[in-house]
C-alpha cells in the first residue's frame, strides 16, 4: 500500500528519521496530513485526541488506541484540524500541508451524484440505473490502491455498497498476490485490518506479473470475473447503482497497456482516473474518445507515495502471504494437514504445444497454448509452493472457476506418497483440484 492520503509536493515539518519510541503528540492544521512509516521491528499505537481525522477515507474514532503493525505506511489526514498521539517507533513521520485531497473528494462528489441518479432511475433501464464504474490507473507506486480505498470508504460512509475489484496481481489488496479479486464494501475500510475478506470472489493467475506467456490467462480470468459481476449487478439494483472501483497494475507500457485497455473495456468502465501520468492520460483519451460516455480524468499523485524497489515489493508479497495464513497481528492459527498424493490433482495453466510438428504445415513452429491445462506430478518441486484450491468440479473448468483459498506446501514424502500442507482451517479441502503458478513462500 502506498502511503499518502493525497498527492502534491508534500512540503512539511517535523520529519523524524529513525523515529523514537516515546509517546508524542502531533497537532495537524486543517487540510494537512501526518505521513507515517511504522518501524520494522515493533508496532505503533495511535489515537485521535481531539478534532476529526481519517486514514484512507475512514474516520478515526476519538480517544481509542489503534495498533498498526510493523512496516505499515499510512497517512492521517484532517479536514478541520486535529491532534494525534503516537506511542511506539516510526521509521519516519512528518506532516505535509500540500495534498490533493480536495480534488479527490471532488471526484467522490461527482461519483455520489451519479450513484444517486442511477438509484432514482427505473431499474429496468440498464444504462441509466448503472452507477459509476471507476477504474484507477497509473504507474507503479503512484497511489492507486490508496485512492481506491478512499473512494470506497467515502461511498460506504454515505450508505452505498460499492464493489471493489483488484486487478493488481503483484500487490494483492484483497487476498494474496497472483490473484484478481472482487468484494462488496459495506462499511468504511478498517484503517488497520484493511479490505474485509468475508465474501471475496477470487481468480488465480498464479504469477506476480503477467508476461507474454501468461497474458492470455490474465485476459481470461478478467473476463470471467467481469461476467460474474455483470450477472450479479443485473439482479441487484442496489449494487448496480453503487457501482464499482477498480484498482489496476502499475505496468502501463506495451503489453501492460494492452491489458489495461482490455480491463477498461471488459468491465465497461465509464470513469478512468489517471494518477500522475500526463502521457498515459493523453493515450487513453485518444484511445477511448470514440467510445460513448467514458470520462478520462487526470489527478495529482500523492507527495507521500514512496517508490519501492524490487526487493521491497518481494518482501511485501511475502508479508501478504504470511498475513493470509497467520493474520495481520499473528492472531490466526493455520492447520498443518497431511494428504495422500492420490487424493489431490495439481495442474498448471499454460505450457505445452497446441499440436505436434507433424500436424503442422511444413516449416511452421508449434505455438504454446497459454490456457492449456497441464497435470503436474507431486514431487519435491512443489515444496514451498502456494497452491490455489479451485472450485472446479472437473479439470476443464479450472481456468474459468474461482478459488476457495490457498494452501502452502511444507513437506513432500516421496516414499510414503504423502504431502504436508498448511491451510487456514482444519478438515478436508473443499476441492481435490489444485492450481500451481510461480507463487512461493518460505515461512520464517
Amino acid at each position: 500500500m502506498a502511503y499518502g492520503g493525497g498527492a502534491g509536493a508534500g512540503s512539511g515539518s517535523g520529519a523524524v528519521a529513525g523515529g523514537s519510541s516515546t509517546i508524542k503528540q502531533v497537532k495537524l492544521e486543517r487540510e494537512s496530513e501526518l505521513r507515517i512509516e511504522v518501524g520494522n521491528d515493533a508496532p505503533l499505537r495511535l489515537r485521535l485526541l481531539n478534532g476529526t481525522a481519517e486514514i484512507f477515507g475512514t474516520e478515526l474514532p476519538p480517544e481509542i488506541w489503534l495498533n498498526f503493525p510493523p512496516r505499515l505506511k499510512f497517512a492521517v489526514f484532517t479536514w478541520y484540524g486535529a491532534t494525534i498521539e503516537m506511542d511506539g517507533s516510526t521509521e519516519t513521520d512528518y506532516t505535509a500541508d500540500e495534498t490533493p485531497m480536495v480534488s479527490y473528494v471532488n471526484v467522490h462528489a461527482v461519483l455520489e451524484g451519479r450513484r444517486s441518479r442511477a438509484k432514482a432511475s427505473p431499474s429496468d433501464d440498464p444504462e441509466s440505473s448503472q452507477g459509476p464504474r471507476v477504474i484507477v490507473v497509473g504507474p507503479t507506486d503512484s497511489g492507486k490502491s490508496t485512492l481506491s480505498r478512499m473512494l470506497l470508504s467515502w461511498a460506504a460512509k454515505q450508505g452505498w455498497k460499492p464493489t471493489f475489484i483488484d486487478l493488481d496481481i503483484g500487490q494483492g489488496s484483497i487476498t494474496i498476490p497472483g490473484c484478481i479479486a472482487a468484494t462488496p464494501i459495506e462499511m468504511p475500510i478498517d484503517p488497520v485490518e484493511g479490505i474485509p475478506l468475508e465474501i471475496p470472489l477470487v481468480y488465480f493467475h498464479g504469477h506476480s506479473a503477467p508476461s507474454n506467456n501468461t497474458a492470455e490467462i490474465y485476459r481470461v480470468i478478467v473476463k470471467e470475473l467481469a461476467g460474474i459481476l455483470e450477472r450479479q449487478f443485473a439482479g441487484n439494483a442496489e449494487s448496480r447503482a453503487a457501482g464499482m472501483v477498480i484498482n489496476t497494475m502499475g505496468w502501463i507500457e506495451g503489453l501492460g497497456y494492452e491489458l489495461l485497455l482490455h480491463s477498461i473495456r471488459t468491465f465497461k468502465a465509464n470513469v478512468v482516473l489517471v494518477l500522475g501520468q500526463e502521457k498515459l492520460c493523453s493515450m487513453l483519451k485518444n484511445e477511448l474518445k470514440g467510445e460513448p460516455k467514458v470520462d478520462v480524468v487526470k489527478l495529482q499523485r500523492s507527495g507521500g507515495v514512496v517508490s519501492r524497489n524490487s526487493k521491497v515489493r518481494q518482501n511485501a508479497r511475502s508479508y501478504k502471504i504470511r498475513e493470509y495464513f497467520y493474520g495481520l497481528g499473528n492472531d490466526l492459527s493455520p492447520h498443518s494437514n497431511i494428504a495422500n498424493f492420490s487424493d489431490l490433482f495439481v495442474y498448471r495453466i499454460g505450457g505445452g504445444p497446441q499440436a505436434p510438428r507433424s500436424a503442422l504445415p511444413i516449416g511452421a513452429e508449434p505455438a504454446a497454448d497459454p490456457t492449456r491445462l497441464v497435470p503436474v506430478n507431486i514431487n519435491h518441486d512443489l515444496l514451498h509452493a502456494v497452491l490455489a484450491v479451485s472450485f472446479a468440479k472437473e479439470p476443464d473448468e479450472i481456468i474459468s472457476s474461482n478459488v476457495a483459498g490457498f494452501i502452502y506446501v511444507t513437506d513432500i514424502d516421496i516414499q510414503r506418497k504423502k504431502i504436508t500442507y498448511l491451510a487456514p482451517s482444519a478438515g478436508e479441502l473443499p476441492s481435490k483440484y489444485l492450481i500451481i503458478g510461480n507463487i512461493t513462500w518460505r515461512e520464517t
